[in-house]
């Protein structure tokens, strides 16, 4: 781990993705000089939606959810960041929210992009077969195609402090 040798440090959709997001903003904690800046940006999966419901969209957000607890992870890590960065030391803690949604654009095929970059984990973890994973797909572009629908991306939390100067 590396001691006081940055000014600035951000990490963007990685704790969510991790076991210990803890243990891990610890090491940035001791990786920041006194005074430095810490930026965290994460998800939380209950903050998804669309317009109208649409039963494939509710079956990839838990498929998401699910495949990432079985690995360690946590979809929904966006909430407790303040608290986790208050625990680890950090000062000054504050935050936004920031969630981008359409009728149009690359923002409504978020989800069936998605759902086939984890295909193989969901199918390892036993949730779901090839058939149901390549239905969902289809009917996930099918819905992203369809003009006046609502996509995406899921709640965001962006999170910000700084290492106390003693």
């Amino acid at each position: 781990t590396p001691e006081r040798v940055f000014d600035f440090v951000h990490a963007r959709f990685l704790l969510t993705h991790l076991p210990s997001p803890a243990a891990a903003l610890t090491n940035l904690w001791h990786a920041l000089r006194p005074g430095g800046t810490l930026v965290i940006e994460d998800v939380d999966f209950t903050g998804y939606f669309c317009h109208p419901p649409h039963a494939a969209f509710w079956r990839y957000v838990e498929l998401y959810t699910r495949t990432a607890e079985r690995k360690g992870g946590d979809a929904n890590l966006g909430p407790r960041l303040p608290s986790l960065l208050t625990e680890a030391g950090f000062a000054n803690v504050q935050m936004s929210i920031v969630q981008h949604a359409s009728t149009v654009g690359d923002v409504k095929l978020l989800s069936p992009l998605t759902m086939e970059n984890i295909a193989d984990a969901v199918i390892s973890e036993g949730l779901a077969d090839r058939d149901e994973i390549d239905g969902l797909v289809a009917a996930l572009y099918e819905f992203a195609n369809t003009p006046g629908t609502i996509g995406c991306t899921p709640r965001i939390f962006e999170v910000w402090a700084h290492r106390p100067l003693a």
